[in-house]
């Protein structure tokens, strides 16, 4: 901090004058120059503070020596062809060999999608169902399909939202706000008996991770919701709780007696993709909802084991809960760019009469941890890149989909799960809900 001390001296009159004039100029220029000195200081540890973020986020560790290897050619190219054809094999070699397009090359690399399954790459083009778990509900009625249930019992608000947040919004009401909740401490009691640790994670983390995760942008297609760049930062709304958790990762080896990291999360879940699909109406596929998430960091022999525990979570969560579903082993084709194997569990929606996504579990091997530095030690001392794997435990709007369309009665009411009770206050029964009706929201498009 600067001081000025001020010292009284008897001058001429003249040269008083001069004096104050010089004062009043030198006070003003200090002023202006303390202004400009604290505001490129400000804005140094503003870029230095910057530059630490950067730094921590790694150079990723591709496996070159594979991917480059022209031996490999032709396997990582059927690969590629047997999933959504993102990635050049061929570009990759080619800018491999020119030291000047280091950005390019890492560029290309970085679109090259995980190997895949053997196992997978042998059913071709289709899913195969691994189980079917539990019975098609049976009624002596036309059943429902949720909105049609949910909206006159007062459930549910999704008309007329589309000025304040979007066509794909909705408002849970009552009962079934409860229900959502019960679900998550429900499900997240199961993750805490199974070993995982609850974490807290931001809904907002660095564009740049959210990339190095796996999510890839097709064609100018956008999938995840950006903030404003005038904010300073790329940082953009997580799509899953799975980011945040590699995130919190991210720079770290572990000891092979740290693994496996077990980690669970609720967060809430931002998607700017869309549907129109029949199907996939209402509240099957919205902007945001909440999730309870799994995500584990595994020895690279261990991981396999890992995935089908993750698997056996799922089974014995939806299962707990009378639901029907099945169990699919997921083709090529549908894999993200991140997983080497993805399972996924379709529940029956006895209203529309058809199974439906309710969650998947992926192991991504080191497709994931090659991009945040994410490695163990083994015991004898080498420094390996750990196997990364995520499952959904509960995806709130389509459980509860499946739940309201399964438990529902005659009289369009909807049972409770024995399970969820002591999280319903031991309420049985969801009615129509005492709660007012409220003004629509009027909104008139501009001419």
């Amino acid at each position: 901090m600067a001081f000025i001390s001020l010292v009284r001296v008897h001058l001429p009159k003249d040269s008083q004058h001069q004096t104050k004039m010089w004062s009043k100029q030198g006070f003003h220029r200090f002023i202006r120059n303390h202004r400009f000195y604290a505001g490129a200081l400000s804005q140094k540890r503003s870029i230095q503070n910057h530059t630490c973020l950067m730094q921590q986020i790694p150079e990723p560790e591709y496996d070159i020596n594979f991917l480059c290897d022209p031996a490999n050619r032709d396997n990582i190219f059927n690969n590629i062809m047997a999933r959504k054809g993102i990635g050049d094999i061929d570009k990759v070699h080619e800018l491999s060999q020119k030291p000047e397009s280091k950005e390019s090359f890492l560029s290309e690399l970085g679109k090259i999608p995980n190997q895949t399954d053997p196992l997978v790459l042998s059913y071709g083009s289709e899913p195969k169902v691994l189980k079917v778990c539990g019975h098609k509900p049976e009624f002596d009625f036309d059943p429902k399909e949720f909105t049609e249930l949910a909206t006159p019992l007062r459930l549910l608000k999704s008309k007329f939202l589309s000025p304040l947040i979007g066509q794909k919004g909705y408002i849970f009401v009552g009962d079934l706000a409860e229900l959502e909740e019960a679900l998550v401490h429900y499900t997240v009691k199961q993750l805490l008996k199974s070993g995982f640790k609850l974490v807290s994670v931001p809904d907002i983390i660095p564009t740049n991770i959210i990339e190095r995760c796996g999510l890839i942008s097709d064609n100018g297609r956008t999938l995840v919701y950006n903030l404003s760049p005038s904010y300073g930062d790329n940082y953009s709304l997580s799509g899953t709780a799975e980011m945040s958790l590699a995130y919190k990762a991210m720079n770290t080896t572990f000891s092979t007696e740290e693994l496996p990291l077990k980690l669970a999360a609720v967060s809430r879940c931002f998607r700017a993709e869309t549907s129109h699909l029949l199907e996939e109406k209402g509240i099957y596929r919205v902007h945001q909802f909440t999730k309870v998430e799994m995500f584990v960091c595994s020895t690279q022999e261990k991981s396999m084991d890992l995935f089908q525990e993750l698997q056996n979570l799922q089974e014995n969560l939806f299962s707990s809960l009378n639901l029907h579903f099945q169990i699919i082993d997921m083709p090529p084709h549908d894999l993200g760019a991140p997983a080497y194997r993805k399972v996924d569990m379709e529940g029956w929606m006895a209203g529309r009469k058809l199974y439906g996504e309710l969650s998947s579990c992926s192991n991504c091997t080191d497709y994931q941890s090659r991009r945040l530095n994410i490695k163990y030690r083994t015991q004898n001392g080498e420094c390996l890149h750990v196997h990364t794997l995520n499952g959904t435990a509960c995806a709130i709007p389509r459980m509860l989909i499946a739940l309201c369309e399964t438990y529902q009665t005659k009289h369009s009411r909807i049972t409770i799960p024995e399970v969820l009770l002591p999280y319903m206050k031991e309420k049985t029964l969801i009615r129509k809900q005492p709660i007012p009706d409220t003004k629509t929201y009027k909104y008139k498009h501009k001419v």
